[in-house]
């Protein structure tokens, strides 16, 4: 369903494009000078620009889409995907955030050589290197250049390699340092195109927000039942300890926003401001696909959708006005796909050449030479990547495709991860017991489970997957030998590492986090008392 732009709508595409680029070039500079400066943004990241930055990395083509055709299928339980982070990030900021930071590790690969073994890293580092780009970037380049070829009637190809040119100017000159200003900037383009949009097409709903609801109300509720092919609620409880944990905590792309941070207080309060972001996300993400169902099937303004994926371009299509607003949204849909792209290929350089090179092949390299090697990889994993997207299309679609491989990833690591901050008996044994017989695990349980009739939905498959890999770290653990004091105290979680978070520096109280947590989270539970 493609719609022709204004020259206007054109104009503000391809200036916000170069805005990208220069801001990208900008806060660049003089960072490939050394490799923290290059791979950590040289550890002087605010908390507003990594607040911003987790947003715009974890928001892309596929899911802009697919929630919205999702939401006009389902209703409002869709937005869980996006609403669902209290306890997520308060796992991230509690027992994951000040440890990272405390540690100062680089990069997740080097979390696991010291906490248990450099073949934990060494699975690690390959595996991601692999996911990162078969898994992540493919899907992302595909549905990204595909979506913004339908709605605009460019040629696919065109736009597919116009990205990676655009994402590999900036980001193989800066590192971290372009990357996450440049998300920054990329969020700002994504949550204001989006509301504006939901608002607009809202007020040509006669009564608004209220007559949806009153209209429909079994589709605004969050809350829906253990089988429930979309939204499980109970699924979605059992996800936070398991997949979702591990794409904010064990995630090298989402890790390093953290890593790079100026203090531990700017890290926790850049989740925080994530979170408060993310709760105006459903206005871009979910809820115009309650606007265009409202359309169609209460105000009978237009025939049913063939497909749900085809609301996003239907609201743009028919409630997106014509003064530039379209130009302003697509811009902002295109930055989402630019900034997921771009910290993919970072975080594919940062192991490559900090975790696989240096540690494998070239000890002794010099900071020039890392740094060099690390803007090879960004390209190879881009290319590669634009490569393969094309065939996502014969693997059942893009969320298919997306959603198995993230579910068979987390799983092993995240069981890991979690049994080694919090218990100290882990050793390196149980580790890789967890790397290995986990993989095997999850896969059995996935393919096995509707093989022998079990029809569960993924999350819970995962979640199964998750209890079976933990519990037989913990016996491998206790059958052998514990691990050295030196392995497991500099990452043993304790409630007292909450104490020290702000480096000993004494902070006025409007600026203590417990204060913004408190209203975040009191933000956050009247949204899902009122729609539960």
């Amino acid at each position: 369903m493609n719609f022709s732009l204004s020259s206007l709508d054109v104009g503000i595409i391809l200036t916000s494009m170069c805005a990208v680029v220069a801001v990208g070039l900008w806060a660049g500079r003089n960072q490939e000078k050394s490799v923290r400066g290059y791979f950590l943004a040289s550890g002087r990241l605010p908390w507003y620009i990594i607040g911003a930055a987790f947003v715009s990395t974890s928001v892309s083509s596929e899911q802009i889409v697919g929630t919205v055709g999702a939401t006009y299928k389902y209703g409002m339980s869709i937005a869980n995907w996006e609403w669902w982070l209290v306890p997520i990030y308060g796992l991230l900021t509690v027992v994951f955030v000040p440890i990272w930071l405390r540690s100062r590790i680089t990069t997740v690969p080097e979390f696991l050589a010291r906490r248990f073994g450099p073949l934990c890293a060494d699975i690690y580092s390959w595996v991601m290197l692999a996911a990162y780009v078969f898994v992540f970037l493919v899907p992302v380049l595909y549905s990204g250049s595909l979506a913004l070829s339908a709605l605009t009637g460019w040629d696919f190809y065109a736009v597919l390699w116009g990205m990676v040119v655009l994402v590999a100017v900036y980001t193989t000159k800066g590192g971290l340092a372009s990357v996450i200003w440049t998300d920054a900037l990329q969020c700002l383009m994504l949550v204001g195109g989006g509301v504006v949009l939901f608002f607009i097409a809202l007020g040509k709903v006669p009564g608004g927000w209220a007559a949806m609801e009153a209209a429909s109300p079994d589709r605004f509720h969050l809350y829906r039942p253990a089988d429930d092919p979309a939204a499980p609620f109970p699924g979605i409880v059992l996800a936070t300890f398991g997949v979702f944990i591990f794409y904010s905590a064990g995630n090298q792309v989402m890790v390093q926003r953290i890593l790079g941070a100026r203090s531990t207080w700017d890290g926790l309060m850049g989740i925080w401001w994530a979170g408060v972001i993310n709760l105006l996300r459903p206005l871009v993400t979910c809820f115009l696909g309650l606007i265009v169902y409202h359309w169609i099937y209460v105000m009978n303004a237009a025939s049913p959708l063939q497909d749900p994926d085809e609301a996003f371009p239907f609201a743009l299509r028919y409630l997106a006005p014509d003064w530039g607003l379209r130009g302003i949204v697509l811009a902002g849909f295109l930055a989402a796909v630019m900034s997921t792209v771009s910290s993919l290929a970072n975080s594919t350089a940062t192991i490559f050449s900090l975790d696989v090179y240096r540690r494998l092949i070239r000890p002794d390299a010099a900071d020039s030479r890392l740094v060099w090697i690390g803007r090879v990889a960004s390209v190879v994993s881009l290319v590669l990547a634009a490569l393969v997207a094309p065939s996502v299309a014969h693997f059942g679609g893009v969320f298919r495709y997306f959603q198995n491989g993230v579910t068979y990833l987390a799983t092993p690591f995240i069981s890991v991860m979690l049994l080694g901050l919090l218990w100290k008996r882990t050793n390196y044994a149980g580790a890789l017991f967890g790397l290995i017989g986990g993989s095997v695990i999850t896969l059995v349980v996935a393919l096995g489970a509707p093989w022998v009739g079990l029809h569960l939905h993924w999350l819970y498959l995962a979640a199964i997957a998750q209890a079976i890999t933990m519990s037989g770290i913990v016996l491998v653990s206790i059958l052998t030998l514990p691990p050295a004091e030196s392995q497991w105290r500099p990452f043993h979680w304790t409630p007292s590492a909450l104490m020290r978070y702000d480096e000993g520096a004494e902070r006025p109280w409007y600026q203590r986090p417990l204060l913004w947590w408190s209203i975040y989270i009191v933000g956050w539970v009247y949204l899902y008392w009122r729609f539960w």
